[in-house]
């Protein structure tokens, strides 16, 4: 079954800059358009608010929170793994393993230190199986492994063909020699025997500015409308000012939203948007939620490709990749609409009566109540999902369009861990508990870029000679997304 959208429906999603004759009935023509008809037509006073509320802010308050900060830029540190494990390229010799680290993540880097040291006890994995080793000598970016059992077929002797294959090394334990003082070395780590010291990664943002404003003359702002009007910030009455003002602030406080959702950071000393902001070479751009998530957290395209979460093989690999990281009990999930009736579908064929129709939903359903179809959220293993509907992701004049455009990849969702994180705040010198996400914004005790908001004109207080009025806004701001391996986007 197909839907054909009606060609009048007023879904595009854009505002107009000037007054249209369209919003307005026309008295001055003639013929029945006009004066010259017989009755003049019946006025309905009031605007119909045909799309609901319009807005899609509220997202980051309800799972992050704000804070103030004095400089350009926020820096963060996050703690690093506990255990010493490492992926690599592994070459073999006689009875010795080589294995080349890769220590960041992203090469291999003869400067890198790792922590393996000598007389450390491995586990050596590669796709051909895994043998248990002992660290012999170390350097840099390499370490050198011999096995324990070297006649063992199931444990070493397939690894003898597998020169450089790719490995991941373990540290299970240690072994030392009868009458050895301490670990055998001169505790530096240029003889394979320092300390292991715990490491941590620095992340930083920026905020970016972000600007709007609504103007009207002295004398439209005078000037009574036919319609009585209402909006989202508010505003109502019988003046289209207030509406159009009103609307203006609800708008760029959607974008505040949006640009901290959305946005990434610019490439410095790039031909494209550099130079267009701070300058040529300087910093631009600001790294949003979504950027973060799929740079330094956990990306799911499903089971069954774009639109999945149709069966639990999806949670149960989200499951598995949460273990891996923070293990945090409890997520909410913010979905579009096709995700989410897709996870109902999903929840309601595990009840084994909801084929006969006795219970779906909620299970006390009787004959003279409505149906609940729907869930709110379920448990499996040892997590909690809370589902919400994300109408960011849905709503034609946001999201929804784009994602209805992007046939490679579109954004089904956003998994968001629930509670706060501990970390290292560089700028206050100790360790604080924040939301996950949270907002910074420029503020001091003489100004807050919050959210400003101030009127020039001589219409009403008079600031300068221009006849008109005009609504400035001003907000400063950026997102810390903190611990993104803890989230999961849904594609």
């Amino acid at each position: 079954m197909a839907i054909t959208a009606g060609a009048s429906l007023n879904s595009t999603p854009a505002s107009q800059k000037q007054t249209l004759s369209s919003n307005y009935i026309d008295f001055t023509a003639s013929g029945t358009a006009g004066w010259a008809q017989q009755y003049l037509p019946d006025l309905m006073n009031q605007e119909s608010e045909v799309f609901g509320n319009r807005t899609i802010s509220g997202f980051l308050a309800q799972v992050g929170a704000e804070e103030p900060m004095m400089s350009d830029q926020v820096i963060w540190s996050e703690q690093s793994r506990l255990h010493l494990s490492y992926t690599g390229t592994l070459n073999t010799g006689t009875s010795v393993f080589t294995v080349l680290l890769d220590i960041d993540g992203n090469d291999f880097s003869a400067a890198d230190v790792h922590g393996i040291r000598i007389n450390d006890m491995c586990i050596v994995a590669t796709a051909e199986g895994t043998i248990k080793c002992l660290c012999t000598a170390v350097s840099n970016a390499t370490a050198t492994l011999k096995p324990y059992e070297v006649e063992n077929i199931d444990d070493s002797a397939s690894f003898s063909t597998a020169s450089s294959a790719a490995a991941t090394v373990l540290v299970i334990g240690s072994e030392f020699g009868k009458g050895v003082s301490g670990q055998g070395g001169t505790s530096s780590a240029t003889d394979g025997f320092g300390t292991v010291k715990p490491t941590h990664k620095s992340f930083t943002n920026k905020p970016i500015i972000l600007k709007d404003y609504y103007e009207i003359s002295g004398s439209d702002a005078s000037q009574v409308g036919w319609v009585e009007i209402s909006g989202e910030a508010g505003q109502a009455g019988y003046l289209w000012y207030l509406k159009a003002e009103g609307d203006t602030r609800a708008r760029f406080s959607d974008y505040l939203e949006m640009a901290m959702i959305e946005s990434v950071k610019g490439v410095e000393g790039s031909s494209t948007a550099d130079g267009t902001v701070n300058g040529a070479g300087a910093t631009f751009g600001t790294e949003g939620l979504f950027a973060a998530v799929e740079s330094r957290g956990n990306v799911t395209t499903g089971v069954t490709g774009i639109n999945a979460a149709t069966d639990l093989a999806e949670f149960d690999a989200i499951l598995a990749e949460f273990d891996a990281q923070g293990a945090i009990e409890e997520n909410m999930m913010f979905v579009n609409r096709s995700t989410s009736l897709a996870i109902d579908d999903m929840l309601a064929s595990m009840n084994s009566y909801g084929a006969g129709g006795t219970s779906y939903g909620v299970f006390d359903n009787s004959e003279d109540m409505a149906l609940n179809l729907g869930f709110s959220g379920f448990r499996r293993g040892s997590y909690d999902f809370y589902k919400s509907d994300f109408r960011y992701l849905n709503d034609k004049a946001t999201r929804g369009s784009i994602n209805s455009r992007d046939a490679v990849a579109p954004v089904r969702g956003i998994i968001i861990p629930a509670g706060t994180s501990t970390v290292y705040d560089q700028m206050l010198g100790k360790n604080l508990k924040r939301p996950f996400l949270h907002v910074r914004f420029r503020a001091s005790q003489t100004e807050s870029r919050y959210y400003k908001t101030w009127v020039t004109g001589s219409v009403g207080a008079v600031t300068t000679d221009l006849d008109a009025m005009q609504v400035h806004y001003l907000s400063e701001r950026c997102l810390v997304t903190q611990g993104a391996n803890n989230f999961m986007m849904m594609k």
